[in-house]
């Protein structure tokens, strides 16, 4: 797909999944029950309600890791999360910079940046502000953060070396950012890595993670650090779905897999 046509598949998906009215009790980074038909599956694996600042009227299940456990924080800093979504990630890193801080929330989804800034306006917080734009071309000024958070987004942006290369620009002299997303280790069968669907669902859309590291490395971040790496099981009944027997049993007997990891990286 041309990077327009994925943008668009993309921001349709998340804006769906924005104006459902239930909580998405049981779905993955895809969306919604009923929104994707059967392709959903969960990635999170983990959980948020014991983290403060957590918000439940901002958690629609859509991430892969807990970036702000390894984001190092700290009370007063400025933080910008990427793709932002209801503010889930956002409202816990409020909670980590205080009232002394501020945190940013950017999503190219209208439907998501609006239902982010109802549950902002809700706790009636005035450091939290959710704004329009896309991460290849943030609509935000030079180096004006601390900290930059991300959770299971840039893997579904086209041109990954102008979001890190972005990433580079916003950030501080001396801040770093931290991300958890999507890679590969080897190859998906065809049927898994072309289907527009699952790209939205985060996997088609995943690069080898050495792939990954090395985009990091390119935009300017001298060392990456991968503080967690754990393995995304996709459901046999998706598997079936665009699967032969046989391509079905390489892929489950074989080294090849989807793996969450959560990275961070310094600007000197």
């Amino acid at each position: 797909m041309k990077p327009e046509d994925i943008k668009g598949l993309v921001k349709d998906k998340y804006g769906r999944i924005a104006t459902e009215t239930t909580k998405l009790a049981s779905s993955g980074c895809c969306g919604s029950k009923g929104c994707c038909n059967a392709l959903e599956f969960s990635m999170i694996g983990d959980e948020y309600q014991h983290v403060e600042g957590y918000n439940p009227d901002a958690d629609l299940g859509l991430g892969c890791g807990l970036p702000t456990q390894y984001a190092g924080i700290k009370l007063g800093d400025h933080v910008l999360d990427l793709g932002s979504g209801a503010g889930n990630d956002c409202f816990v890193a409020r909670a980590i910079v205080g009232a002394e801080g501020c945190v940013t929330g950017l999503d190219f989804t209208e439907a998501m940046v609006d239902k982010a800034r109802v549950n902002a306006e809700k706790l009636g917080y005035n450091n939290l502000t959710f704004i329009l734009g896309d991460i290849e071309h943030m609509p935000l000024a030079d180096e004006a953060f601390d900290v930059v958070i991300s959770n299971c987004v840039l893997n579904l942006v086209p041109d990954k070396r102008k979001a890190f290369a972005e990433v580079w620009r916003v950030l501080k002299p001396g801040g770093h950012f931290c991300v958890s997303d999507v890679v590969l280790a080897g190859t998906l069968p065809e049927g898994l890595r072309s289907e527009a669907e699952l790209y939205v669902g985060c996997v088609a859309g995943a690069l080898q993670q050495e792939d990954y590291l090395d985009i990091i490395r390119l935009q300017g971040f001298p060392m990456v650090t991968i503080h967690k790496q754990k393995p995304i099981i996709i459901p046999e009944a998706v598997l079936d779905k665009y699967l032969t027997s046989a391509e079905k049993a390489a892929y489950i007997n074989g080294d090849n897999g989807i793996f969450s990891i959560t990275v961070t990286g310094t600007k000197p």
